[in-house]
């Protein structure tokens, strides 16, 4: 044992201790496990690659099931709900900013390890716009001929083009360097949900992916070889509108869907592409993820059509691979994502883990193999997963994660093979979400309960389930009151966090607002714990 422990050590001193190694994440947007694996109707040969010659983790989650507070616990190490909700949000891409400056995040992490940066796609994190008349931006008062006061350069990253929102939200125009691209001038909207706004000239959504490749491409290009870098890639797909290129549509057996999904895995193909002709693969650590699950609205049918997902299984193909739920739930089909790394020579090819992982764990893992030590107030929800990269089978670094559903939904508490989700349901309000919905939930365990249930009721079985994952990952098998010292074991982690303000050691951090494990109950049943 002590040999096999001082090898161990040997190796994970050996990856640290090397130069500092390039840095590329990407992150696909809805897109699912099974996606990301591709079918008999979708061949993804790049994401094959990408597993044959390096890292799979089966058990890697986002923090919540929808965009923006994914991104968020992403992008700081933090987790989303600890952070206030800003006042003014502004609608769609005009988002405002869900931090402020002096927030710790992953660009200025790269900052201090003297790593140039960039931010290139969809970033939905909030700008402050230049605006006609000082008050919260919007399609009508936005000046789009002066420059961001707040994008991505306030977040760190030396250059960014970025998308403000989602590919189906406008405004329609990309931001380089806080500068709009193009006179913004034009209305325009899409398929999926045909929201028409303001949109730049010469924007076409089809053309995204290849802009954000290209621009990828470039950068990677204009890297001197010397000094490290990192580069973040946010794909626009396959969140709606599903809209592949004409180059690429009539490609797949599955139809529209399986098009933009080859589209997107070839994006991928493009950056690792660049990585090699520029002599820069071996020496790069390469991950891909998405933000969550994908939606029961996306599919073959180009109008976002809620159950459509149902279409694409009946042919074949589980967008979310054997999981229950979807994009806005608390159960797997929303929370679990694709996660792959790639690092030639030093992460072994064609190896799998079963750690649990979250996505904010990338801070600590990118910190630590950037050579950065994180003081105590900053990413305070992240945990490296180093270890699991020399040690794929070795016992997960992380050993329980707090999710949610939505920005505001019901808490989810992992602990080991445990989850708990403190719902009868699915945790959404959403009507584009997932069955059952959030009324008849609701109404099916109050029923069953039988009379009006008290706080600590609530936090017991018909309102709460806890599913084994090792015995039930579809999570059919509630047993919450079959295994209520387990509930009472969750329960406690997941308010001990909530009171120090962090899961990681170290001393106890302020939450930035009040948090309350009972979200999203129906107004007569919401109380205080």
């Amino acid at each position: 044992m002590c040999v096999r422990f001082l090898l161990f050590v040997f190796l994970v001193s050996s990856l640290v201790a090397q130069d500092k190694p390039n840095v590329i994440f990407i992150l696909a947007d809805d897109m699912g496990v099974g996606d990301a694996l591709g079918s008999s109707q979708v061949q993804m040969p790049e994401l094959d690659s990408l597993r044959e010659h390096g890292m799979t983790f089966t058990d890697a989650h986002v923090t919540a099931s929808v965009c923006v507070p994914s991104r968020l616990s992403l992008m700081t190490g933090r987790y989303h709900w600890r952070f206030s909700k800003p006042k003014n949000r502004g609608p769609w891409g005009y988002l405002t900013p869900q931090i402020n400056e002096q927030t710790f995040t992953l660009g200025k992490m790269f900052k201090q390890a003297a790593y140039n940066s960039a931010y290139i796609g969809k970033w939905h994190l909030g700008t402050k716009m230049t605006t006609k008349d000082s008050k919260t931006q919007g399609p009508k008062n936005t000046d789009y001929t002066k420059p961001l006061h707040y994008g991505p350069p306030q977040f760190g990253f030396d250059y960014s083009f970025i998308l403000p929102g989602s590919l189906d939200m406008f405004p329609y125009a990309f931001i380089e360097n806080n500068m709009w691209q193009g006179p913004v001038t034009a209305q325009k909207g899409w398929s999926a949900f045909n929201r028409v706004g303001p949109a730049s000239e010469d924007f076409v959504d089809f053309e995204t992916l290849d802009k954000i490749s290209t621009k990828s491409e470039e950068y990677i290009a204009k890297q001197n070889g010397e000094d490290p870098f990192f580069l973040f890639v946010g794909l626009t797909g396959p969140h709606t509108p599903i809209c592949p290129s004409p180059a690429f549509q009539g490609k797949s057996k599955l139809g529209l869907y399986g098009d933009f999904l080859m589209e997107i895995d070839h994006s991928v193909g493009r950056i690792v592409k660049a990585l090699k002709e520029k002599g820069a693969y071996k020496n790069t650590l390469l991950v891909f993820s998405s933000d969550h699950g994908q939606g029961t609205y996306a599919g073959n049918i180009a109008k976002a059509t809620p159950g459509q997902v149902k279409l694409l299984e009946e042919k074949g193909h589980s967008p979310n691979g054997p999981h229950r739920g979807y994009k806005f739930s608390l159960h797997e089909g929303g929370l679990r994502v694709p996660f792959i790394v790639q690092w030639p020579d030093k992460v072994k090819a064609g190896t799998r883990s079963n750690a649990l992982v979250g996505l904010q764990d990338l801070m600590a893992t990118f910190a630590e193999l950037a050579g950065v030590s994180l003081k105590e107030h900053q990413a305070v929800d992240s945990i490296s997963f180093v270890n699991s990269l020399t040690n794929p089978q070795g016992q997960s670094t992380r050993k329980n994660m707090i999710m949610t559903s939505v920005t505001e939904g019901p808490f989810v508490v992992r602990l080991g093979n445990w989850k708990l989700c403190l719902t009868p349901g699915t945790g959404t309000t959403s009507k584009y979400g997932n069955i059952p919905l959030y009324k008849d939930y609701w109404e099916t365990a109050l029923k069953s309960f039988g009379k009006k249930p008290t706080p600590d009721d609530l936090l017991k079985a018909p309102f709460i389930q806890l599913y084994d994952l090792d015995t039930d990952i579809r999570e059919i098998n509630n047993l919450a009151n079959k295994h209520p010292e387990k509930v009472i074991e969750l329960l406690t982690i997941l308010r001990e966090q909530i009171q120090q303000g962090r899961s990681t050691r170290g001393p106890k951090q302020a939450n930035d607002t009040s948090v309350n494990i009972q979200r999203m109950r129906p107004k007569k049943l919401t109380s205080t714990d």
